[in-house]
């Protein structure tokens, strides 16, 4: 089945963003290890040169730009998909954030001579066009491959394509404890869309009400397999903390 409507390039940070279209270019990609992130990833190998996953460790869990639930299993996902990983750590504050972005951004495009990169913002204006400020202050092309993509299509896709996404973090109502480690499945989408409906919640999550993370992806030479974990949850807020994982044969 096809991608939703690759609508990166129309969400760049130049003026003529089709100029490149049938350019190949040197991609990196900003990796949280969630599924918006690595579906992006599978839509830039399609097109681009990807030549490293980067990846933003956050001492904040209240980040305002990066994911931080099992950020640190973003290099079992590197491995598996083959590719080198930029790892940056950042305290988390507030714009302070966006310049250990820049120096991140600024290591993978000095080592891997990388040309743009890769989100995968789908409405988040606040996310987005601060990635694209530091790309271009960096001279990179930013892409947006998932914007304003069509939700419910898109997490079907996930499923179609054979992507393996659990929870790894809720946020509001009306998730409870059972959301926690399950993995998104038609079913799981069809209650989503119920809770669009009943409780205005975005069906991506990417208003925050949950997070994810991902345990295979069609372009994983291996499979990520959970060997112990955690959980936390309180007042409609929780947590899936992985401990321990390994690389598997699929």
């Amino acid at each position: 089945m096809p991608d939703p409507p690759f609508n990166g390039y129309a969400s760049c940070s130049f003026k003529s963003p089709r100029a490149k279209v049938f350019c190949s270019m040197k991609l990196g990609v900003l990796c949280s290890g969630g599924k918006d992130s690595l579906y992006a990833c599978g839509m830039a190998l399609r097109r681009e040169e990807v030549a490293c996953l980067i990846s933003i460790r956050s001492e904040n869990v209240e980040s305002y730009m990066f994911h931080t639930p099992n950020i640190p299993f973003v290099r079992l996902q590197a491995e598996a998909a083959g590719l080198p990983l930029v790892e940056a750590f950042t305290e988390g504050k507030e714009e302070e954030e966006l310049r250990d972005l820049s120096s991140a951004l600024a290591l993978a495009r000095d080592r891997y001579a990388i040309e743009g990169v890769v989100t995968g913002a789908i409405q988040s204006v606040y996310q987005a066009t601060r990635v694209q400020r530091v790309a271009q202050d960096l001279g990179l092309w930013c892409f947006n491959p998932l914007w304003h993509t069509d939700q419910a299509e898109y997490l079907r896709s996930l499923w179609r394509q054979g992507y393996h996404v659990l929870v790894a973090g809720v946020f509001s109502a009306p998730f409870d404890a059972s959301w926690l480690g399950r993995r998104i499945d038609p079913e799981t989408i069809g209650l989503l869309e119920q809770y669009v409906e009943r409780y205005r919640i975005t069906l991506s999550g990417e208003g925050g009400e949950y997070e994810s993370f991902v345990t295979d992806a069609p372009y994983f030479s291996k499979r990520i397999e959970i060997l112990e974990y955690a959980t936390e949850y309180r007042n409609y807020r929780g947590v899936f903390s992985i401990r321990k994982a390994r690389l598997v044969e699929k």
